[in-house]
C-alpha cells in the first residue's frame, strides 16, 4: 500500500473559458468539479496506474462532504482515511483560456486545524505507516498547523523504515528537507526559493546537501532533473506540449512514488514521471492524465546520465 498525505486537501474547480480579460464579465462554457490536493491527486493516479492506495489528511465542512463523495465515486479509487475537521475544507479554481492555453490558478487558504484535529490526524498517520511500501508529504499547510509538521512526519517514517517522499514549498520545505527524506520533488522556483541558486544543477545539488537522499527537480516543460547517490539524470519529452499544466507535477509524484514501490532503476522512475506529467498536460480536465498519450510517451521519454552517483 502506498500512502499519500493531504494537508490541506480541495475541492478543485476547473472553469474553461474562450478567452479569459481581465475586468470584464465571462460566461463559463466548460466547468469540471474533482477532489483535489496534491496527495491526493497523487493518490488518483497511483490507483490509475493499479496501486493500492490510501489518502489521509483533512477534510470538513459541505466543501470536504462533496470532495469525500466525489473521491469515493471514482472508478479506480483511493481508500479515504481522511480526518474530520470542523473547518471547510478549501475551493481552488483553475480559469482556462482556452484561445491561449493559458490557466489561471485561484487557491483558498484552508481550514484552521486545532491542535485535536491535529493529534487525531498523528494517530491516524502512525496506525497507517507500518502497512505502507511508501508515503508521499504533499502540499502546502493549512492555517493552524506549525512549519515543521513535515520534519515531525518525515521522522515518524523513518522510525518506522518507510520511504517517504516529500513535496512542498518554502519554510515547509526548508524544515522538511533537514529531517533527511528519501526524496524531495521541488520545482525551479521552489527550488531557488530554497537555495538562492537558478542554475538548475547547482540549486539541485545544494538542496540534496541540505538533507534529502535524493532531489528530483521539475523543470517544467524542459523535463526533469535527479541528483541521486546513483548519479545525476535529466528527462525530457520528446516536444513540447501545450495544454493545462495544473495537477502535472502531481502526476510526477506519482510516477516517481509507484516506480520506486516496483524497485525500478532511476532512469525508468523519470521516464514514468515525465511521461504522466505530459499526459496530464494534454489531458482535457486538470489532473486527469491521458492514458494513450502516457504510453505511447513512456517509450520516448529521453533520458541521459550526465555526471556519477552525486
Amino acid at each position: 500500500m502506498i500512502l499519500t498525505v493531504t494537508l490541506n486537501a480541495a475541492l478543485d474547480l476547473t472553469y474553461a473559458v474562450p478567452a479569459l480579460v481581465p475586468q470584464t464579465s465571462h460566461s463559463v462554457r466548460e466547468v469540471a468539479e474533482r477532489p483535489g490536493g496534491k496527495g491526493v491527486n497523487v493518490a488518483r493516479v497511483l490507483s490509475a496506474l493499479g496501486h493500492d492506495t490510501v489518502v489521509t489528511g483533512f477534510a470538513g465542512g459541505a466543501t470536504g462532504a462533496v470532495l469525500r463523495e466525489l473521491l469515493g465515486a471514482l472508478p479506480q479509487r483511493p481508500t479515504d482515511a481522511l480526518v474530520t475537521v470542523a473547518g471547510n475544507t478549501r475551493r481552488t479554481v483553475a480559469v482556462v483560456d482556452r484561445s491561449g492555453g493559458d490557466t489561471t490558478q485561484l487557491n483558498e487558504p484552508g481550514p484552521h486545524i486545532g491542535a485535536g484535529e491535529w493529534a487525531a490526524f498523528l494517530g491516524t498517520y502512525q496506525e497507517l505507516l507500518p502497512g505502507s511500501e511508501a508515503v508521499a508529504l504533499c502540499g502546502s499547510l493549512p492555517p493552524g498547523i506549525h512549519v515543521g509538521a513535515y520534519a515531525e512526519l518525515i521522522r515518524l517514517a523513518r522510525t518506522a523504515g518507510v520511504p517517504v517522499l516529500l513535496d512542498t514549498a518554502g519554510e515547509p520545505l526548508r524544515r522538511g528537507i533537514a529531517a533527511r527524506p528519501d526524496l524531495v520533488k521541488p520545482n525551479a522556483d521552489e527550488l531557488a526559493q530554497l537555495t538562492g541558486a537558478r542554475e538548475p544543477l547547482r540549486a539541485t545539488r545544494d538542496a540534496r546537501r541540505r538533507g534529502a537522499h535524493s532531489v528530483v527537480a521539475s523543470l517544467g516543460a524542459d523535463g526533469l532533473l535527479a541528483v541521486t547517490p546513483e548519479g545525476v539524470w535529466r528527462a525530457a519529452p520528446p516536444s513540447p506540449v501545450r495544454g493545462n499544466p495544473t495537477g502535472a507535477g502531481d502526476s510526477a509524484v506519482a510516477g516517481l512514488l509507484s516506480a520506486l514501490a516496483e524497485g525500478l532503476d532511476w532512469p525508468d522512475r523519470l521516464a514514468r514521471a515525465v511521461a504522466l506529467s505530459t499526459a496530464t498536460v494534454l489531458a482535457p480536465a486538470a489532473g486527469e492524465f491521458d492514458r494513450a498519450a502516457y504510453e505511447d510517451l513512456l517509450a520516448r521519454v529521453t533520458v541521459e546520465q550526465q555526471g556519477p552517483a552525486a
